[in-house]
């Protein structure tokens, strides 16, 4: 799965074991946690001590250590899928279609199905341990005419079918919710406070989404139990008891103790998954600390330079650009060997790989926001900038300039998601669904065909062919051929003729074929655009285009947190001046990013912040990400101009930049 030397041994060593310490940890406190829900579910306000008994005799009886070894098996089995299944980079679906498709896909139905089985075996064993009438599936019983029969026991079924129930809703939720999604906390905390410290949310999301699943389990039940019921009783050759009231009735479903236990082993089944869960997200993303120079030659995979160039797998990415931003902020030591030469040669080898691949990192980005912005001018979603961010100023020019000795062609910043969580390997190209979460409304079958033809390639004889393509200069495009009193005035000579290409011949017409297939076409789509559901299902979310381009912005935020604080360092710690010589691509890289932020945070939708829900495991810092990276930035660029100060007036950079890097120094940012 993983190719690659260093992350076979980053897997190998690191991950696995990590996983495996939390799924350990889980299957520890299944004890505490089936203690309390045994309580729970057979205490009695009028005979406590008889309950306290009673759930003691029941821990220590053989069906509950039958049902302990199970619910360990199933712990087991979800830590397992966690694994497979994590992802570091959410998956954003930027339409209701795309949704539909991650949760229709094969992989993820699968998934489902493994969580629905699982879920039952949890409802076995909770009906097990709180016994009585939901024991067994079966209980003899006497027909009509006295005959002895085995009638189906409907609540034992019921246990069965919420447990399964509710571990497959659980499943679609974590799809729709990026339950997988691991994300790093800034603040760093021991591993027992912070589990300490959500234990109540776990509780708490626990009991709330097991009241909501059991209420849509209720009335699933009601309109279809009798189907699994038929079914059961036809297999296992069972008769209906006619002297019960069946639980697909309203009188069966209102028996409160029936509800109260179905709610109870719900929360109990949640509870331990999403435990499972947490100790995963809290072993997983533990700080790992790399070394910056290896002693031995076998070693050298294993160094952060090394380790920074590896795009697979993600999750040694981000530790590794997590490790990077904690030394250049809190290790004088550590930073004093990125500043290092080597030798023999006296390179500095390190500085130029960390920079590079920090440099490189803000570069994919503001490519990807450069692309974004030019896709939703042209679509019309937006108004027209200022003239001073509508055209293409010089300090783009000096920031591609500036950076191309310190890039190298190479593929672009490969990530795991979010285009797909079940292609975790799969290199994708400049133009992957992740770089490109803001496909252009050209490709959907509902475009206009005006807007086709006004952003359809130019003819090679159009006066409109040239360097200058951009839609706000074309709209003076007139005065490039007029012959107004303004050109002689301004002492140009007007156009010669010979300058005026001669018109090529017409390309021959499409056959009859093509063009009835192409009137089709045109047709199906605009029946289909007008389909109420249809559009709903293709139109755009508001947000979604937006959190899809910032999904991978935590790498961003570490890289500019690297560079200032390494930058800032270097003002009296590097002894050799490495980091001099490309301070100029650094200013130029993240000037070029901040101009680029600013104005997509003009477009719509992308300055409203989403609304956070505490009833969830859904870990909201996703949706929030490019305001971090808005803030990290400014401050990167305020930590450096604190640092120099007026010295940065003698670093070399474009006219534009310098404007806006003074700003920075007056502190009018």
């Amino acid at each position: 799965m993983f190719p690659s030397e260093t992350s076979c041994w980053f897997i190998r060593k690191v991950i696995w074991w990590r996983a495996a310490a939390s799924i350990a940890w889980s299957v520890l406190l299944l004890p505490p946690t089936t203690a309390v829900f045994v309580i729970l579910s057979k205490f009695s306000f009028l005979h406590p001590i008889q309950t306290v008994s009673d759930c003691l005799s029941l821990l220590m009886s053989a069906n509950s250590i039958f049902s302990f070894i199970l619910l360990g098996g199933v712990v087991i089995m979800v830590g397992f899928l966690i694994l497979e299944y994590y992802t570091v980079i959410p998956t954003i679906a930027c339409s209701k279609i795309a949704l539909l498709g991650q949760l229709l896909h094969p992989r993820q139905v699968v998934n489902s199905l493994a969580h629905g089985l699982m879920g039952m075996i949890v409802g076995w064993c909770c009906a097990v341990t709180v016994g009585h009438r939901y024991e067994t599936l079966g209980y003899p019983a006497r027909s009509s005419d006295g005959h002895p029969q085995m009638c189906l026991n409907e609540y034992h079924l019921v246990f069965l079918l919420a447990g399964a129930f509710v571990g497959f809703s659980h499943s679609l939720l974590g799809v729709i919710h990026n339950i997988n999604y691991v994300y790093f906390h800034t603040v760093q905390q021991y591993k027992y406070l912070h589990f300490k410290g959500s234990l109540p949310l776990v509780v708490k999301c626990s009991a709330i989404q097991a009241f909501y699943s059991m209420r849509n389990f209720i009335v699933v039940y009601f309109f279809l139990g009798y189907i699994p019921k038929t079914w059961i009783c036809k297999t296992l050759t069972l008769h209906l008891d006619s002297s019960v009231h069946p639980l697909d009735s309203i009188a069966g479903l209102l028996d409160l103790s029936l509800l109260y236990h179905l709610w109870i082993s719900a929360t109990f089944l949640l509870f331990t998954w999403y435990i499972t869960l947490l100790l995963f997200r809290i072993f997983v993303t533990e700080v790992y600390s790399f070394p910056v120079k290896s002693t031995f030659t076998d070693d050298s995979h294993q160094c952060l330079p090394k380790v920074l160039t590896d795009n697979q797998p993600m999750i040694l990415k981000f530790l590794a650009l997590q490790d990077l931003a904690l030394l250049s902020k809190h290790s004088p030591s550590r930073r004093s060997e990125v500043f290092s030469l080597s030798q023999p040669g006296g390179h500095p080898h390190n500085w130029n790989t960390v920079s590079k691949e920090c440099l490189a990192l803000l570069a994919d980005l503001t490519q990807r926001l450069v692309a974004y912005h030019e896709t939703v001018a042209t679509n019309g979603r937006a108004k027209s900038l200022s003239s001073g961010s509508e055209r293409k100023t010089s300090s783009e020019t000096s920031a591609t300039s500036g950076t191309e000795d310190l890039m190298s062609p190479r593929p672009t910043f490969l990530m795991k998601t979010p285009a797909s969580i079940f292609a975790r390997s799969v290199a994708r190209g400049p133009h992957s669904p992740l770089t490109s979460p803001f496909t252009s409304d050209l490709d959907s079958p509902f475009a206009s065909p005006a807007l086709r033809r006004l952003t359809a390639p130019v003819d090679q004889c159009s006066p409109w062919h040239g360097s200058i393509q951009s839609p706000h200069i074309m709209r003076r495009g007139p005065q490039l051929w007029s012959t107004s009193t303004e050109s002689h005035a301004n002492g140009s000579p007007p156009p010669s003729p010979a300058s005026v290409p001669s018109p090529k011949q017409e390309p021959a017409k499409p056959s009859f074929l093509a063009q009835f297939l192409q009137n089709r076409k045109e047709q199906v789509k605009n029946f289909m655009a007008k389909r109420v559901l249809i559009m709903y299902l293709f139109n755009k979310l508001p947000e979604a285009s937006s959190q899809a381009l910032f999904a991978d912005s935590q790498a961003h935020i570490w890289a500019l947190e690297a560079l200032s604080y390494l930058v800032q360092a270097s003002f009296t710690e590097d002894q050799f001046g490495v980091v001099q010589t490309t301070l100029p691509s650094i200013l130029s890289s993240m000037l070029h990013l901040q101009e680029a932020v600013d104005r997509h945070f003009k477009l719509p939708h992308a300055s409203s912040k989403p609304v956070r829900s505490t009833n969830s495991m859904e870990d909201f810092a996703f949706k929030t990400l490019r305001f971090a990276l808005r803030a990290t930035l400014k401050t990167s660029i305020y930590r450096i101009t604190t640092t120099f100060g007026s010295h940065l007036n003698a670093v070399q950079m474009s006219g534009e930049h310098r404007k806006r890097l003074q700003q920075f120094l007056e502190f009018k940012e």
